[in-house]
């Protein structure tokens, strides 16, 4: 198990953590039932930190961030001499999770997305683990939350008997509801993005040899050109930029104070 604390990465506070030390950390909470905020990021998530210094501020707040590209990871490893073999992947993770929960008779409850994506996950995730509870599946609204809705969502969540919730909302849309849910609920929440099209089967996933050479960025591209172009061409250079100052002490990279104070609006 490798739990070597977080590493300030572009002014996010990255947790150097592999899927062992991530997965007892979302189980011990989900037993204790007290709240955990976890949210895995890639070159993206960590972006959309340095480009708003109060989302920053509400990353620097969860309880574990993964490095789920391998860029991230390499950056641990650069800057704080983390020696972790490999990233910490949100759908992997996710996996990892929702079988210790079907092991120990927890139930889950999957937010976000669609509901034929929903139901298709639901269905391979208990083909995949027997004995699996899945105590609710409520998908997005696509659309910011109504004055006290997000008590309303908890109440349906904590009514349920649920003890881990998965979110699937998309990047940094669900770290926003994960953040401002956090207080409503006492139980872990998971903002793990793209797992919830990659096993209901929408998504394809990267041959190894891509995902190994952190070339998942140009998978995804070639599948949704229209829509992540600006994330991953504009982006990532920008990432490797900040990396190489703050590498060479040319920039500090200060991480802004965690915050527990909600975002004005956010998506449901």
């Amino acid at each position: 198990m490798i739990d070597r604390g977080k590493g300030n990465v572009l002014g996010v506070c990255v947790d150097a953590v592999d899927y062992e030390a991530a997965t007892d950390k979302v189980l011990a909470a989900a037993r204790e039932q007290r709240p955990l905020a976890l949210t895995a990021l890639a070159v993206h998530g960590v972006m959309t930190g340095v480009q708003d210094r109060a989302h920053e501020a509400r990353l620097n707040s969860f309880d574990v961030v993964t490095p789920d590209g391998q860029p991230v990871r390499w950056a641990l490893n650069l800057l704080h001499k983390a020696q972790l073999p490999d990233r910490t992947y949100g759908p992997t993770l996710t996996l990892k999770v929702v079988e210790r929960c079907a092991a120990e008779g927890l139930p889950i409850y999957l937010y976000g997305s669609t509901q034929p994506v929903l139901d298709k996950l639901s269905a391979a995730l208990t083909e995949q683990f027997g004995g699996l509870k899945i105590a609710g599946a409520e998908p997005s609204k696509f659309r910011s939350a109504r004055p006290g809705e997000p008590a309303e969502i908890a109440r349906r969540i904590s009514d349920s008997g649920a003890r881990v919730v998965l979110v699937g909302l998309g990047c940094p849309r669900q770290e926003i509801f994960v953040h401002a849910m956090r207080p409503l609920l006492s139980m872990p929440l998971l903002a793990v993005g793209a797992a919830f099209d990659y096993h209901a089967g929408d998504l394809r996933k990267p041959p190894p040899w891509m995902q190994q050479r952190g070339l998942e960025w140009l998978w995804r591209l070639g599948l949704e050109p229209k829509r992540l172009w600006r994330r991953y061409l504009i982006l990532n250079p920008a990432y490797l930029a900040r990396l190489g100052a703050q590498a060479s002490h040319l920039w500090r990279a200060r991480p802004a104070e965690p915050t527990s104070a909600p975002a004005d609006s956010f998506a449901v």
